[in-house]
């Protein structure tokens, strides 16, 4: 079966040249080379049935220059549904730390974030101890993290809204909060978002959140619901993120994009994004400089 590896290079260069190019077309035995994007990304299509050698044999080529490989069959490389995460992944930072920062305790939830992101503690408990922790915090924050700390991923916006105008369906799942998944995933430009409830009391933070939480098999849920919804088969849908919550939703996807990811998320996914951003999706899908909507 022919299968399409995707080069994509880092975030703001263009590093593919005519030489790299020819170099691992030869190392891999292509059977051609297309370029994408300028030198920016371009396709190797292979006959083989091992994504995992092709990537290996590709990666050993590139001697540690900063280009992304994602492998794939090339019939079903274009998606129609997107799943994203949005810590981490769709933004540059974790709002539950950011909230955090308010009351001083920044390096402790952030802290058990990044167990939780690993793997090696449990999901739901491990966000029922950090929101505890924000009993007092004043709602009123929110716009200001907002506005102040929270930076979008590069590409996110292109991404969205080119899957969109192609008739592409995109939601933000997140184990996050709707009090920061409401705004971004309309700055974004996503269809829908879901994520987990914040409890307050007059603007002021309970240190509780609303069952059920929102986690690993919600993402799943939500994945398999959408699929449904639109008829789709397996392998016409994408997912992204970055830590152990979204393995289930990374897996079932016929594309899962494991995103700057923890060790463990990174060698479970179908491929993961290390240097490029997020427009690395849209090449991977096929799609050519000239056919993306540039936001």
């Amino acid at each position: 079966m022919t299968r399409v590896a995707t080069l994509v290079s880092a975030h703001g260069q263009a590093l593919l040249s005519d030489a790299l190019l020819a170099t691992l077309a030869q190392a891999v035995r292509a059977s051609r080379a297309e370029r994408l994007d300028g030198e920016i990304a371009a396709d190797l299509f292979c006959d083989t049935e091992d994504d995992r050698a092709l990537e290996a044999d590709i990666r050993a080529s590139l001697a540690g220059a900063p280009i992304d490989i994602i492998v794939q069959p090339v019939a079903t490389r274009r998606k129609a549904l997107f799943l994203a995460d949005m810590d981490s992944t769709m933004i540059g930072q974790e709002c539950i730390d950011e909230l955090a920062a308010y009351v001083g305790l920044k390096d402790l939830v952030a802290g058990i974030t990044e167990r939780a992101m690993r793997g090696e503690i449990a999901f739901e408990p491990a966000l029922r101890e950090r929101v505890a922790l924000l009993k007092g915090v004043n709602l009123k924050v929110v716009d200001e993290i907002i506005a102040e700390r929270i930076t979008l991923t590069p590409g996110g916006k292109t991404l969205v809204a080119t899957m969109r105008a192609r008739g592409g369906y995109t939601a933000l799942v997140s184990g996050g909060f709707t009090v920061f998944t409401g705004p971004l995933s309309a700055t974004i430009g996503f269809d829908e978002h879901r994520s987990n409830t914040l409890l307050a009391d007059g603007g002021i933070l309970t240190g509780k959140v609303l069952d059920p939480i929102l986690g690993k098999q919600a993402k799943l849920d939500a994945l398999l619901e959408l699929r449904a919804r639109f008829g789709l088969q397996f392998d016409q849908t994408l997912a992204i993120g970055d830590g152990a919550n979204d393995l289930a939703m990374l897996g079932e996807a016929g594309l899962g994009i494991a995103f700057r990811a923890k060790p463990a998320v990174a060698a479970a996914a179908h491929a993961r994004l290390d240097h490029a951003d997020l427009t690395a999706l849209l090449y991977a899908q096929g799609y050519k400089g000239d056919e993306i909507v540039r936001t």
